[in-house]
């Protein structure tokens, strides 16, 4: 696997940039310099994160927020 974590990863599996490899390694994701643990897509590119909200939408699904700002994506483990 590559030491770089891709420009784009979502946690959700219904997803085109869902990837179970890379979650199971341990994705961590530093936005405008703060370690954020509810992240829910990423794009380093575009710069912007989508966080979940504790709050649900009428589908079950959790509701997010997009932010915009410097991404910084890294593995958690020491491969």
């Amino acid at each position: 696997m590559s030491d770089t974590p891709p420009d784009r990863l979502a946690t959700n599996p219904d997803s085109p940039y869902y990837d179970a490899a890379l979650l199971e390694r341990g994705v961590g994701v530093r936005f405008k310099g703060v370690d954020k643990n509810n992240v829910d897509e990423y794009c380093v590119s575009e710069g912007w994160v989508r966080l979940s909200l504790p709050s649900k939408d009428r589908r079950g699904n959790p509701m997010t927020i997009k932010l915009q700002g410097v991404v910084e994506p890294y593995f958690r483990d020491a491969d």
